[in-house]
């Protein structure tokens, strides 16, 4: 059975099963690692990707429900010469220690910033609450965010 859908704004149409998980797909057939494996319980927020422009788990997240719609990866965010100014500020304030957490957490911090382009600290403590990182790095990547929605902003 083949699936078809817009992934990072371009039009995807494999052998895919449909009741696989959107997360087994990309990393699998479609070739993309940036979406991590986490808990594969929708509980660390590393597979977080966006689905119409709306954050969502893609571990548990069946491929078959994304037909037709748009998918946005953290590959699809920006690139290595242009990144997306939320990648650009993480990569400034080197808020990645080991990364693993990060694509998950672009993500989310790309969906806060279409919904409040101004968040507080407060505001950006709450929206990633559900992003597990375990290196110690949530001090630079608030401040990064903080820096990515000032430069937004402006």
């Amino acid at each position: 059975m083949s699936v078809a859908f817009i992934l990072n704004g371009a039009e995807v149409s494999a052998p895919i099963e449909p009741e696989a998980s959107l997360l087994a797909e990309l990393r699998g057939p479609l070739g993309l690692s940036g979406t991590r494996f986490g808990c594969g319980a929708e509980q660390c927020g590393a597979c977080l990707v966006l689905v119409d422009d709306v954050p969502r788990t893609a571990c548990t997240l069946p491929v078959g429900d994304v037909a037709g719609r748009r998918v946005v990866t953290v590959e699809g965010l920006g690139t290595a010469e242009v990144p997306h100014p939320v990648q650009r500020a993480l990569l400034d304030h080197q808020a990645g220690q080991c990364g693993f957490c990060l694509s998950g957490i672009q993500i989310r911090a790309v969906a806060v910033l279409r919904d409040n382009p101004r968040p507080s600290e407060e505001e950006w403590r709450e929206a990633l609450a559900p992003h597990l990182c375990r290196c110690g790095s949530h001090n630079r990547i608030l401040r990064a965010l903080m820096q990515a929605a000032a430069e937004m902003a402006a």
